[in-house]
């Protein structure tokens, strides 16, 4: 039975939507990077998504006798597509309908060129399966984006995506998950 500590990446004072955009996290916190290694197991296998805030944040957790594996690109955040780099507010404005379905019922809906909730979530999952079958048994710790930890909740808590997507997911967070069974051990753990 595996253990995933999902961590969320460092902070990237990003006010748009950011989920390809390769945009650097703000790891200067040094207090709060201490007190989140100290809370993440010693021995586990550490991974990350390829962007950049993801894999600085996995690369400053790589003490205690973690072995780091190769960048993931399968843990990425959301394809936002269209809409990365875009506001909230001029995303509602420009396209009213899709904003709408997509935050009421995120599951189908995508961005234009971008990708869904149900997309997205079958993307990590299959990623997810892929690194058991090649550790079985393995403690992860894996440096991902909000997205991406709430499809991992969202299976764990036998949650539907409208139900995960109210969970707060805190940069430098921890949410530890087991895959079987399913089962939810913390989440938003700040440390």
């Amino acid at each position: 039975m595996s253990t995933w500590h999902w961590v969320r990446h460092g902070p990237t004072h990003q006010k748009a939507f950011t989920g390809w955009r390769d945009v650097p996290a703000d790891l200067s916190d040094v207090a709060a990077l201490a007190r989140l290694n100290a809370v993440l197991p010693e021995g586990a296998l550490l991974v990350a998504s390829d962007l950049t805030r993801a894999s600085a944040t996995a690369d400053a957790l790589a003490v205690a006798g973690r072995t780091r594996l190769p960048d993931e690109p399968a843990l990425r955040e959301f394809d936002f597509g269209a809409w990365d780099g875009q506001t909230f507010d001029t995303i509602a404005a420009r396209w009213p309908d899709l904003s709408r379905a997509y935050w009421e019922d995120p599951g189908p809906h995508s961005p234009p060129e971008g990708e869904s909730w149900n997309a997205a979530a079958a993307r990590v999952e299959a990623a997810v399966a892929a690194l058991e079958a090649a550790h079985p048994g393995a403690t992860f710790i894996a440096v991902a984006h909000i997205g991406t930890i709430l499809t991992q909740y969202a299976r764990a808590a036998g949650l539907s995506p409208l139900d995960a997507i109210a969970q707060n997911i805190a940069p430098l967070s921890v949410t530890t998950l087991r895959r079987a069974p399913p089962e939810v051990l913390r989440v938003n753990h700040a440390a």
